[in-house]
């Protein structure tokens, strides 16, 4: 079972350190520290493990720091940057690990630039050596790059001549949609094996600054400072501590303190439970902060990341996670209300910003979303917000009133703060930029709305009455599962990805579905493919025909 959760005491390829506004990660890769066995991660090569820590890193910087405004990214190694992801692991791997481990280094990536986006941490790559594959897609992340000009050391994407596949962090997508870099330089520059030195990377746009080895340090440690300037985050905030997350894994699943998630093997789905605050979370700033990590909308925010990643990676044959909620309305609206009214304050803003990097995950995962409120549903607020994340939502049509759920909307579904990849609103994405059916809804802040107003508003797909409640959910789940897992990953990633694009919808949408489809032919994969036969000496044989 892979985890998702360490600390810096556990870390094994990153060293953390932190000087007043800026923060250092510095790359360090133990090459017999790898996830699984059979490869040494060597020269600065990463696994799912190292991005583990490097995610892992980020957030402490996010919550922990705040004083932090600049994160410089670097190695600890002599004339070595990053040789990219490990050949050796991708090569031994089966297509699901490939992927996913292709998915969250591109969600960790896509994190850099978030919050440089949208809670000033900006990020300052230091090239200070061979920078290859992987390891400048991490650069390309960053807000800055600054590279050595020692006349050997170069930047190159070389996986399609060397690999037979794609730079498939979203390197292909950053240097023409973030860094402006021309096509035909782009073509070159992407079939080249030995890459582009200092000087031509800088005039093709590749890196913004270069340095001899004897400024290197100093232009690093300057334009650390003159980034720093430019963020606000804030000077004399102390932070609040991640503390582990409190988990408990059985057979039947996973248990949290806000969060329960319980497994069908044989019916291959996955039921979360959320929970909506006993109790309802302070409303004042000072409350919040004295909460720390226990604050309830960062708690379960952790906790609804760390499932997903969990059963992404852990329970590849589940593919229908089916969202439920139970609780009270008052108290999750009132948890809203706070966030809103707070949300410039640091830690309010981080904790935001979390909540919609887990969402985005929600928008991404290969895997069927339903939603089903029934009697003792809470979905209000927040976690109405989750359901617009899914496929379809089914809600219960109860007779007795007393016993019908509801739903409630807040200004989370109409302010862009929980955006999705497209950078939109969930409900203008689900109602394909409708303004009168954004409108009838948004009259309808703040009400409880039964299943036939939600039905008529479009909020939900359908409300079975009592008695046909328990069939049409039962059909519904099965025919789901029944269905190609293949068709239905192609499917969702096409519907979730509606409207005009971003650079994050074509790093998924486009980048990884190339990629996944590379990676399962022969010229990358098969006995004489080039991922395969990388490093042994052999030349790949390719079928020439193109499909």
């Amino acid at each position: 079972m892979v985890s998702f959760e360490t600390e810096p005491s556990r870390y094994r390829h990153w060293r953390l350190s932190f000087d007043g506004p800026i923060a250092t990660l510095a790359m360090a890769v133990d090459e017999d520290g790898g996830l699984r066995e059979g490869y040494k991660l060597k020269l600065n090569s990463y696994d799912l493990g190292v991005d583990i820590e490097l995610h892992d890193a980020v957030q402490r910087i996010r919550f922990e720091h705040p004083e932090v405004r600049t994160v410089v990214l670097t190695s600890a190694r002599e004339r070595l940057f990053c040789a990219g992801a490990n050949i050796y692991m991708l090569g031994t791997s089966g297509h699901g690990w490939k992927v996913n481990f292709c998915k969250f280094t591109n969600e960790t990536r896509n994190g850099l630039e978030d919050s440089s986006t949208a809670t000033g941490l900006k990020f300052l790559c230091a090239v200070n050596g061979a920078c290859a594959g992987g390891g400048y897609e991490i650069a390309l992340a960053c807000d800055e790059i600054v590279m050595v000009d020692d006349r050997s050391t170069t930047v190159s994407l070389p996986e399609v001549p060397l690999l037979g596949v794609l730079p498939g962090t979203g390197g292909l997508t950053r240097l023409t949609d973030k860094r402006k870099v021309r096509r035909d330089l782009a073509d070159v520059f992407c079939t080249s094996p030995e890459g582009v030195r200092a000087e031509r990377a800088r005039e093709w746009k590749l890196v913004d600054h270069i340095a001899r080895p004897a400024d290197f340090d100093r232009v690093v440690r300057e334009r650390a400072a003159a980034m720093a300037v430019g963020s606000d985050r804030p000077k004399g905030a102390k932070g609040v501590t991640l503390t582990r997350l409190r988990r408990a894994e059985d057979a039947s699943g996973y248990r949290y303190s806000s969060l329960d998630v319980t497994l069908d093997a044989d019916g291959r789905t996955a039921t979360f439970t959320m929970k909506a605050p006993d109790a309802a979370p302070p409303a004042d700033i000072d409350g919040i902060v004295a909460q720390g990590a226990e604050w309830w909308p960062l708690r379960f925010a952790r906790e609804l990341d760390d499932a997903i990643l969990s059963l992404r990676v852990n329970q590849p044959e589940i593919g229908l996670w089916i969202l439920r909620s139970c609780g009270t309305a008052e108290a999750l609206l009132t948890a809203g209300s706070a966030m809103l009214r707070h949300k410039d304050h640091w830690l309010v803003r981080e904790t935001i910003g979390l909540w919609r990097r887990t969402l985005q995950r929600l928008d991404v995962s290969s895997r069927s979303l339903f939603a089903v409120i029934d009697a003792g549903s809470c979905f209000a607020g927040l976690f109405f917000e989750v359901a617009l994340a899914v496929d379809r939502i089914y809600m219960l049509d109860a007779a007795d009133g007393d016993a019908s759920p509801t739903i409630v909307l807040d200004e989370f579904s109409f302010n862009n703060l929980l955006n999705t990849p497209a950078r939109r609103t969930r409900l203008s994405l689900r109602f394909q930029d409708d303004e009168p059916a954004i409108a009838a809804c948004r009259g309808r802040l703040g009400q409880a709305l039964a299943a036939p107003e939600a039905l008529k508003l479009g909020l939900v797909t359908f409300t079975p009455d009592e008695l046909d409640w328990e069939d049409e959910i039962r059909l519904a789940i099965e025919e789901r599962a029944s269905l190609s897992p293949d068709a239905l990953t192609g499917l969702e990633a096409n519907l979730r990805f509606g409207g005009a694009e971003t650079m994050l919808t074509r790093i998924f949408g486009r980048l990884s579905a190339w990629q996944n489809w590379i990676f399962n032919r022969p010229n990358a994969v098969g006995e004489k493919g080039a991922l395969k036969l990388f490093g042994s000496g052999s030349k790949a044989r390719f079928d020439w025909e193109r499909v």
